[in-house]
């Protein structure tokens, strides 16, 4: 196995370490769980730092990319929904988008092409694949999981900041699911763009041979 493979794969006993920290009643677990959140979130891309540099990249290495980022963020707004930090519409929206997303570029998957190779507009290519819009994804999430974490650990203490810290957790909560529901139209869209073009190449008819008449021998 690869590292940049095995980087990835980290992330999951690591998730069940945060969930397991942010359900004690402890203001400092909790605060051990808010820093190994942002290590969470770091080493998503430091994977994909490693399988570039490396030459380690690989359409399995996609698949598990995108899952273990599944894991982190499905989990997360889950755990912080029960908890009572966030609505559970947040969750809910969460993981029916990346149900969908994840249905669709299983197409692609079978034609060999990586998630962001899928992307073939323009304009899809930067809402998704873009670095711009990959950061801002990656440090909004990070700002809500984070403050959400610190939030737990700060009521934990019992400390006059909980609240404030509060307020922007969920702020940057409702930033993330906007984003999340705007990075998943392009994949979806061209899906359904491809899907049409390919059945109607299938249905069509090739046209009939022109066969030329014979000449006869001189």
């Amino acid at each position: 196995m690869n590292l940049a493979n095995s980087i990835t794969l980290a992330r999951f006993p690591l998730l069940v370490a945060v969930v397991w920290m942010l359900y004690r009643d402890d203001g400092w677990a909790r605060g051990v769980a808010a820093f190994l959140i942002v290590l969470l979130i770091f080493m998503d891309a430091v994977d994909g730092i490693i399988a570039r540099s490396r030459h380690e990249e690989t359409l399995l290495g996609s698949v598990l990319d995108i899952a273990a980022d599944r894991a982190v963020e499905s989990v997360l707004w889950v755990v912080f929904a029960h908890l009572g930090l966030i609505p559970m519409l947040i969750p809910i929206t969460v993981i029916l988008r990346g149900a969908l997303t994840d249905s669709v570029r299983e197409a692609g998957y079978q034609r060999g092409e990586s998630a962001h190779a899928q992307m073939t507009t323009s304009w899809g290519k930067w809402i998704v694949a873009g670095r711009p819009m990959r950061a801002g994804y990656g440090l909004i999430k990070a700002a809500a999981f984070t403050f959400l974490a610190m939030t737990l650990a700060l009521q934990s203490a019992g400390h006059p900041w909980a609240g404030p810290v509060a307020l922007f957790a969920v702020t940057c909560s409702w930033i993330a699911l906007v984003l999340c529901i705007v990075r998943g139209i392009p994949v979806v869209a061209e899906a359904f763009a491809w899907s049409v073009q390919t059945e109607t190449g299938a249905t069509a008819k090739p046209a009939p041979p022109q066969h030329k008449p014979k000449q006869s021998a001189s």
